[in-house]
């Protein structure tokens, strides 16, 4: 990928973040429950190989529903 495109998935990212914190921001309870219960899912479990990227994803998505705590009303 040339850096002009890795800009542009960054951008891409960044929007994407924003709007799924927009949209939990006036989610129920049970769909910030969800998405944390997703990031539990997709976290390494007891015994297996524990893979950065996996670890970080599901960092990132708690952190996700968090920011949008911020907004709720």
């Amino acid at each position: 990928m040339t850096n002009a495109e890795l800009v542009q998935l960054r951008v891409r990212v960044i929007a994407l973040e924003n709007l799924v914190i927009a949209l939990l921001a006036e989610a129920p309870d049970r769909q910030l429950d969800l998405a944390r219960e997703m990031a539990t899912y997709i976290s390494p479990r007891a015994g297996f190989t524990q893979h950065p990227l996996t670890i970080h994803a599901a960092a990132h998505m708690v952190d996700l529903v968090e920011r949008a705590g911020q907004f709720r009303s």
